[in-house]
């Protein structure tokens, strides 16, 4: 599995959305997560992962997210 498809994976368990209506290139906030949400998908994302993840406000979507976490591998 790829790691766009993963996160796409941990945010619609998240938000108990159907993983099909996850729009992968749209901010986090479109997906009605705000900081506090984000924070703690951050969180899912290092323990599923084991990785260590710098947050910042240019992280702001799967596939920006995806993108850096690939760096991090």
């Amino acid at each position: 599995m790829d790691m766009k498809a993963k996160l796409v994976e941990i945010v619609a368990d998240y938000r108990e959305i159907d993983p099909s209506e996850i729009k992968t290139d749209v901010p986090f906030t479109k997906l009605g997560l705000d900081s506090l949400d984000v924070a703690e998908l951050a969180m899912k994302i290092e323990d599923e992962f084991g990785l260590t993840i710098d947050l910042s406000p240019d992280l702001n979507s799967i596939e920006k997210m995806a993108a850096y976490l690939e760096t991090l591998k």
